[in-house]
C-alpha cells in the first residue's frame, strides 16, 4: 500500500532529504519507515546495499511516488559510502539538509520539524553540525541517553530540563539532521571505515572543527539499537551480540580511530579497556567463540596495519 504523502511544514529555503540505507531489509519494517518519514520530508532516498529479491522490488514499486527515489548499488558499498551517495544526490538537487536513517528507523510524528527548529536555534553562539532525537529502543522498550565522553565514565543525559537541547559528544547517524553547508565544511562520511564507528568519527571531526552536536530531548526516534542481547553467566548482566564479521570491523575501526588527530584522548583512554573486555567476553563466553576470536584478531591486525575498506579474505595470513 502506498503511504499517504502530506506536505511538511517548512520555510521555502529549507528542504530536507531523508536518506535511508537498506541491506536485505524486512519489508514490513521498511513500510513503517516510509509511512512515518514521507510526510515529514521533501524527499526520501533509499540507498540499497544488497536487496535484490522480488519482495523488496515489489514493495518499492508499490510505494513509489514523486517523493521517493531508489539508488540501487551493485553490492554492499558500506554504510558510509551509501550515506555519501544519498548526500551527493541531495546536494545536486539543492536540498538544504539531510536526515540520515537506518532501514529500521521510525521517526515520531513531527520529529523533523522539531529537529529543524533546534538546528535554527542559537546554541551558546556555536555553529551546529548536527542535531538528533532521543532514541527509543523498541527491542528493550528503553530510551538511550545522549553522552558526553568522560573518564573513567561518561556523563549520560536523558533530559536537559530546560529547552530540551543538550550538547553531546556524538550522535548516532540514524536520526541525525545535518545541513549540507556543515557537510561541505566538515567533510563526508569516512568510507574507508565501511560500516562501524562511522558516526563516531564524523562527530569527532565536527567537534574538532568547533561545531556543536545537539541532542533534542523533545522528540523521539523509534529504533532497534544494536543486535540481540545475551545474558552473561555469573550475574554479569547482558551484552549486545554481534556477528563475527561485525566484530572484525568493531575491533579494526577502533584502532583506526585511535590514530586520528581529531579523536579525543579521553575517549581512547576509556575505550582501550572496553575493547579488552569485549575481546575476552566474545572469546570465552559468546558463541561461536572460535570464529569470534579469528575475526577479532584479524580486525586488530588490520587496524595495526592501517588497512581500511571492506574485509578482504585474501588479507588473511595464508597457512
Amino acid at each position: 500500500m502506498q503511504p499517504e504523502v502530506q506536505p511538511r511544514c517548512a520555510t521555502t529555503a529549507d528542504k530536507v532529504c531523508a536518506i535511508a540505507v537498506s541491506y536485505f531489509p524486512d519489508v514490513a519494517t521498511l513500510q513503517k519507515l516510509f509511512t512515518a518519514t514521507l510526510p515529514q520530508v521533501d524527499a526520501l532516498v533509499i540507498v540499497d546495499n544488497g536487496a535484490s529479491d522480488d519482495t523488496f522490488d515489489g514493495f518499492y514499486v508499490d510505494a513509489e511516488n514523486d517523493k521517493t527515489v531508489l539508488l540501487k548499488q551493485p553490492g554492499n558499498i558500506g554504510l558510509a559510502a551509501a550515506f555519501n551517495c544519498g548526500i551527493a544526490w541531495a546536494r545536486e538537487r539543492g536540498f538544504s539538509h539531510v536526515l540520515l536513517l537506518d532501514q529500521d528507523s521510525e521517526p515520531a510524528q513531527g520529529m523533523v520539524d522539531t529537529l529543524m527548529q533546534a538546528y535554527s536555534s542559537s546554541f551558546a553562539g556555536r555553529r551546529i553540525a548536527a542535531v538528533g532525537p532521543r532514541f527509543h529502543d523498541a527491542r528493550e522498550d528503553r530510551y538511550a541517553p545522549f553522552v558526553r565522553i568522560g573518564f573513567p565514565i561518561n556523563c549520560k543525559m536523558y533530559d536537559s530540563g530546560k529547552d530540551g537541547l543538550v550538547a553531546c559528544d556524538f550522535l548516532i547517524s540514524s536520526g541525525s539532521l545535518i545541513s549540507l553547508a556543515a557537510l561541505a565544511d566538515i567533510g563526508p562520511m569516512d568510507e574507508s571505515l565501511f560500516i562501524d564507528n562511522v558516526d563516531l568519527e564524523w562527530s569527532f571531526r565536527a567537534l574538532a572543527k568547533g561545531y556543536a552536536l545537539i541532542g533534542v530531548c523533545t522528540t523521539t526516534m523509534h529504533h532497534r539499537l544494536g543486535h540481540s542481547r545475551r545474558q552473561l553467566p555469573f550475574g554479569l548482566g547482558q551484552i549486545k551480540v554481534h556477528d563475527p564479521i561485525r566484530l572484525y570491523y568493531i575491533m579494526r575501526n577502533r584502532l583506526l580511530l585511535y590514530r586520528l588527530p581529531h579523536t579525543p584522548t579521553v575517549w581512547i583512554a576509556q575505550d582501550v579497556p572496553r575493547a579488552a573486555v569485549k575481546f575476552l567476553l566474545f572469546s570465552l563466553l559468546i558463541a561461536p567463540r572460535i570464529d569470534n576470536v579469528r575475526f577479532m584478531l584479524a580486525g586488530l591486525r588490520d587496524g595495526l596495519l592501517g588497512r581500511r575498506g571492506p574485509y578482504i579474505e585474501s588479507w588473511r595470513r595464508k597457512r
